[in-house]
């Protein structure tokens, strides 16, 4: 009856130490995935990276001018450039807000990203899904527009993104776009979907690529003035634990992500081509 006993309280701490330990081994697989990205954005387009609560990120982008738009530009370094100063503020883990200021047409962008979904180890979670929208006020002259209201535009965006594995991540991101005053015969939205990715080469070096396309139509049977152009972007990024360096060609000067979808008229294909970097710095609170 003793031997029973022994061999009945064996067998129950057997199974409380295998219920424990694939416990924990679940608790560990369905952690969430190490970020897909370093940065908060591939080139031209955010991804879904959210960095920890408390922690500010400051932005810098610039584009210079095209490669092929003078003779005495020295492959667009002269020529006129845009740039955007920004910063973003975590929080909390799944929120980020930000603002931003850009160059060309004196673009005050405020914007705000949401963690909706996070991939997770076991993959039992495939992707991560974030939600990225901004609110832009062209503060150029009042001379330029009848109404305030014709200062505003709009961005919406849905990402959703994989880690493979530590080399290689993708994204996919439809959009929305829109513009409160356009030119005659052009549309106000413009529905749109990006592409990009990350192939790491090294611990610290990795190579980018984003395509954009906006998807076109006439409007009302009447044949628009012009179609924006699809953006493509390609690079190469060298990050650290705080900061990350990115350096690509590009035919968008855009920078805030509805300017490039709906008002860019540079054919990459043709030789609109022009040199830019991003530069972020992230200080932990």
């Amino acid at each position: 009856m003793k031997s029973s006993r022994i061999l009945c309280f064996a067998l129950l701490i057997f199974h409380l130490c295998l219920f424990s330990q694939k416990k924990a081994k679940d608790s560990i697989e369905d952690k969430p995935a190490r970020p897909a990205f370093e940065s908060s954005f591939i080139i031209d387009n955010p991804n879904n990276v959210l960095f920890p609560k408390n922690t500010m990120e400051v932005q810098m982008s610039h584009r210079f001018g095209l490669i092929n738009g003078g003779t005495n530009d020295m492959l667009g370094f002269w020529g006129p450039s845009n740039i955007r100063m920004g910063i973003t503020y975590a929080v909390h883990d799944r929120v980020t807000l930000g603002f931003g200021t850009t160059k060309f047409d004196r673009l005050q962008d405020f914007n705000w990203k949401v963690g909706i979904l996070n991939q997770t180890r076991s993959d039992r979670m495939p992707v991560s899904v974030s939600y990225y929208g901004n609110f832009a006020i062209d503060a150029r002259r009042r001379e330029n527009f009848r109404l305030d209201q014709h200062r505003y535009s709009y961005f919406n965006q849905v990402i959703i993104a994989r880690r493979f594995n530590r080399k290689l991540s993708m994204q996919v991101a439809p959009s929305v776009s829109h513009f409160n005053l356009v030119e005659e015969r052009q549309r106000n939205d413009v529905i749109a979907v990006s592409f990009g990715g990350r192939y790491k080469i090294s611990d610290q070096t990795s190579i980018l690529w984003d395509y954009s396309q906006p998807f076109t139509h006439h409007l009302d049977g009447v044949r628009l003035d012009f179609d924006p152009e699809p953006v493509f972007s390609l690079g190469f990024e060298i990050a650290t634990s705080a900061h990350a360096f990115q350096l690509f060609i590009s035919n968008a000067n855009g920078i805030v992500p509805q300017q490039n979808y709906m008002k860019n008229t540079n054919d990459f294909f043709a030789g609109d081509i022009l040199f830019g970097f991003n530069i972020t710095r992230n200080y932990n609170f």
